[in-house]
Formats: C-alpha cells, sequence, structure tokens
C-alpha cells in the first residue's frame, strides 16, 4: 500500500497540527502520530503561551528578555520576528475555539513566570497545553481534508538515498519524498509519497531517567533527518524544569509549572531555608537553567533526593482556581498544597536545539520543514525562556505552511521509490536486549550528560553510547522493525548529537555548564 499526499506531517502536536489545518486549504494533508493523535508535548505544557497583549508590556520588553535567557546565542531577527507575530498567531488560537482565562472585564488574565519582566503569559488555568491540544484536535479529525493516521510510526525519510545515490550532509540538491511508515497494529511498511513534508515530532527527553515528557518523546524527527544527512545543532542545550513532583517511580514526571513560582512560591530546602536569593537576585523566578543548577547544587550538597517548593501562602482560591491540576495530583500522593511543602525535582524538559530550519522553517533538505520542540529556528539560544515554545511552534508552523502551500503545485512525486525490504530478518527472540539497552541510555545520559557536565562524564559517556550503538545497529540489521526498536535506534542517535555537541562547545553557558569550563562562574552565580 502507497499513498500519496500534497503535504505530509509527522506529529500531532501544537505545531503539525497548525500546519495540517493552515495547508488544508490547498491540497490533500496526512498527519502521521505514532500513538493517538492527543498524546504529545503539547498536551502536558501546564503553564501557558507568551505574546504581548497589553500595555506597559512592549515588543521591546518581549524580545529583551528572550535574549537575555538566551545567554547571548539567540539570533536577534528570528526573535523580533516571532514575537512580533506572536499576537496574530494567539488570534488564530481564538479562532480555533481556545479559550485563555479572562478577568471579569474580558481582558486576559496574565500569568508571569521566570525571565520575564512582565505578566505577559496567556493560559487556560494550569492546563493550557492540553486545551489547545484538544481544539486543535478535533479541529484535525473534523477536516475532510486531512487524513489522519494514528498507531503509525515513521521510520526513515526518503530521499535519493533510496533511488542509489549518495546523499552528503552538505549536499544542497538532497530532497524529502516523503516517508517509510509503519503501522503498528498491522506491522506492515509501507511508503507515503508527498510533495512537501513537515517534522513535528517533538523533543527527547526520554534520553533521560527523569522527564516531564510523554513516553513517546524519542527524537525520532531529529534522528530521521540527521540519518537523511540533515543539520541539527544547539543539541547539547537540554532545558532541566526545575520543578517536577518528586514522586519516584512515576513517568513521566508530573510538572509543578513555573507559573505557580509567578504566583509567589518558594523554594527551600528540606529544612525550610530560602536559597535562591544566593544564587540570583530574581530568586525563585529565575531562569530555568540557574534554578535547575541550583536546586541541583543543593541537593548535592546536602545528600537530599529533593528540595521544597512552598506554596503555603498564597490564597487558598488562587491555588484552587488557578492551579485545579496540580492541587489535584499532590493531594492524590498526600500532599495538601495549601499546607504542605512541595517536593520537587529537576526533569529533562525541552530541547533548544534540534534540525536547523531558517524563518520558514525549511531544513536544509529541498521539500523538508521542521517546527516546534524538533527544530532549532534561533529564537532560544543556549535557553528557553519560559512559554516562548508554543509561540514559537505557531509563528513557524504558519511560516512554514505559507512557503510548502507556494511550491508544492510546482512538485512532482517520485515514482521509482523501492518497497520497504526487510527480507532475512526475524523478531527478536529476546526483547531484553532492547530493555537492557534503553536503560544504559537512560543512565549514562543523566549521569553523565544531566545538569552539571565535565570533559571526562563527557568522554566517557561517549564511549559507552558507541558500545550501545554497535549492540543496536547489529540488533537492527537482523530483526523485523518494532517500534521499540526503532526508539531505542533513534535516541542513540540524539544522544550522540547531544553528547559530540557537548563536547564541541568549551564554555559554560546556558543550559550547558561544563565544570572543565566555568572559570567566569562562580558557584554563587551558577
Amino acid at each position: 500500500m502507497d499513498l500519496k499526499f500534497d503535504f505530509l506531517v509527522i506529529g500531532s502536536g501544537i505545531a503539525g497540527l497548525t500546519i495540517a489545518l493552515k495547508v488544508a486549504k490547498y491540497g490533500k494533508v496526512c498527519v502521521v502520530t505514532k500513538t493517538r493523535i492527543d498524546e504529545t508535548n503539547t498536551r502536558y505544557a501546564q503553564g501557558g503561551i507568551a505574546a504581548v497583549t497589553h500595555q506597559p508590556d512592549s515588543f521591546e520588553k518581549h524580545v529583551k528578555d528572550t535574549l537575555i535567557a538566551g545567554a547571548g546565542l539567540c539570533d536577534e531577527n528570528i526573535v523580533r520576528m516571532v514575537v512580533s507575530e506572536a499576537p496574530e498567531r494567539i488570534n488564530d488560537l481564538i479562532e480555533w475555539g481556545i479559550n485563555f482565562d479572562k478577568n471579569s472585564d474580558g481582558s486576559f488574565n496574565l500569568a508571569r513566570e521566570g525571565g520575564h519582566s512582565e505578566y505577559r503569559i496567556l493560559h487556560h488555568k494550569d492546563n493550557t497545553g492540553n486545551e489547545i491540544q484538544k481544539i486543535l484536535s478535533e479541529q484535525v479529525k473534523n477536516n475532510p481534508n486531512i487524513t489522519l493516521l494514528e498507531n503509525h510510526f515513521s521510520i526513515d525519510l526518503i530521499t535519493q538515498h533510496h533511488l542509489g545515490k549518495i546523499v552528503h550532509k552538505n549536499n544542497t540538491d538532497t530532497e524529502c519524498y516523503g516517508a517509510y511508515v509503519m503501522d503498528l497494529q498491522q506491522h506492515q511498511i509501507f511508503k507515503i509519497l508527498a510533495k512537501t513534508t513537515f517534522i513535528s515530532t517533538g523533543g527527547v527527553g526520554n534520553l533521560y531517567l527523569t522527564t516531564t515528557n510523554p513516553t513517546i518523546a524519542t527524537g525520532d524527527g531529529i534522528a530521521m533527518v540527521h540519518r537523511a544527512k540533515g543539520i541539527a545543532e544547539n543539541m547539547e542545550f537540554i532545558q532541566f524544569h526545575p520543578t517536577s513532583l518528586y514522586n519516584p517511580g512515576e513517568r513521566p514526571s508530573f510538572l509543578i509549572t513555573e507559573a505557580l513560582r509567578g504566583a509567589g512560591a518558594i523554594l527551600k530546602t528540606i529544612s525550610g531555608n530560602e536559597f535562591m536569593n544566593e544564587y540570583d537576585s530574581r530568586g525563585s523566578l529565575a531562569p530555568r537553567d540557574i534554578v535547575a543548577r541550583a536546586i541541583d547544587y543543593e541537593m548535592k550538597k546536602r545528600g537530599e533526593d529533593y528540595v521544597y517548593l512552598d506554596a503555603t501562602h498564597i490564597d487558598k482560591d488562587e491555588l484552587q482556581n488557578h492551579f485545579p491540576n496540580i492541587y489535584a495530583k499532590c493531594l492524590k500522593i498526600g500532599i495538601d498544597i495549601m499546607r504542605d511543602y512541595i517536593p520537587v525535582v529537576p526533569a529533562a524538559h525541552y530541547l533548544c536545539g534540534g534540525i536547523k530550519v531558517d524563518k520558514n522553517g525549511l531544513t536544509h533538505i529541498n521539500h523538508l520543514y521542521a517546527a516546534g520542540e524538533a527544530s532549532s529556528t534561533g529564537l532560544h539560544g543556549a535557553n528557553r525562556l519560559a512559554s516562548n515554545s508554543l509561540i514559537e511552534a505557531l509563528v513557524f508552523a504558519d511560516r512554514a505552511s505559507k512557503h510548502a502551500i507556494e511550491i508544492f503545485k510546482k512538485l512532482k512525486y517520485q515514482e521509482n521509490i523501492p518497497e520497504w525490504n526487510d527480507k532475512g530478518t526475524t523478531h527478536p527472540k529476546e526483547l531484553v536486549l532492547i530493555t537492557q539497552n534503553m536503560r544504559d541510555l537512560h543512565n549514562l545520559m543523566s549521569h553523565y550528560v544531566g545538569i552539571v557536565r565535565s570533559d571526562s562524564r563527557l568522554e566517557r559517556a561517549f564511549s559507552r553510547l558507541e558500545m550501545i550503538y554497535h549492540e543496536t545497529e547489529e540488533l537492527y540489521k537482523v530483526s523485523k522493525v518494532s517500534q521499540k526498536l526503532c526508539e531505542l535506534r533513534n535516541l542513540i542517535t540524539v544522544g550522540y548529537l547531544v553528547i559530540k555537541s557537548a563536547q564541541k562547545r568549551k564554555e559554560s553557558i546556558g543550559l550547558h555548564y561544563n565544570i572543565d569550563h566555568a572559570a567566569n562562574i562562580t558557584i554563587k552565580e551558577l
């Protein structure tokens, strides 16, 4: 079975579904997602979406906050573009039916998060991402021009390589013709040929033992683009959210949104002492990289497994009305946040690098776009400003859609692509080979390539990863393709990219903190 579409969208978060809805007016669209349409990183985004919607806020203030958080590595032109186009993209969401919280006078009820100089975060209680995901999913399901393939796994992008031609990373004439996709229920692999293809597969959180990401966040799109000789950049910048709920054994970790600190919650040691003012004048509202390192340092210094977040002094009505999911989740495990401190720990949360794209979301491979967390646009630099991710996804989804709409009618399908060939392969007799390698990968990334790194840790991580890579590739060559094997292979690829990027970065900046290259940073500055 081969399928043909004008637009192929791989991934069903805010970026992918926005693209699908915008291009569906012009041609036939296919959305491929490996579980349900609504199981995405977007769904788990609690905090909100940043945009300038009122005075005294301004574009200049939002730009400045973003540049400061990015530690000098943002592309200022991209920052200004995203910030200036943000209000219009917010209007898109409202037209689709997203209900942001409002005050009694009809104005937006805006929150403030770490690194923001103004209240500019639009939100829907403490489950903004879930609200966006729900509405966009409904719109896509009801659109007659969109074919939705749930429980389908994209294995590899199709390029000239599959026509027997040698493709190099710096080739300017490499083209994407679609993807090989596996029906996870029928266990069949087929081709989807497309004039234009969009990668919106989310992040890489499951490289780590502790992550706020759903289990599907395995870097599939980034790995596919790397194998297709595309370019990834800034992969060393993994943002660890400072405050995930400490609840051993739970995966993904439950996120305690930064908006709770914006409402006044304070970080404390287990003994009850405030500590963030020792690291930054902004205290508990410092940017995430500073807060995460401070918590990591305090935990290691004291030999403790977590720190506390104290919200007991916040108005009880505000806690219940603005943070109902956090209140309910904590209460479920015996913590009443109106009376009790919340145990929290940093968790892998967001990738600030990814597939390198231009201002229209176009990758180095012709007719292939990327948007959302899988992409590297230049907005985040060395550290993402809180709640900038959803607006980035919207802006680049809009731009990628417009660019693809302009060119797709001029393009033709590549007809002579070979079928997927798995002759001579068998189903693995011992799945423990996959699960153990995944466990080893989680451990080496968490212990050696986490919040704080060193040259020796990175070197050790690379040598251990190389062994896991060779074992997994040997297994892949002789095995029938499965989701678990492909996800392991993809995580190994993105793990390699993270480690190599970290080794090249001979400085401590933003989310990349290497104790061997931190001469200008004291412990108190972190």
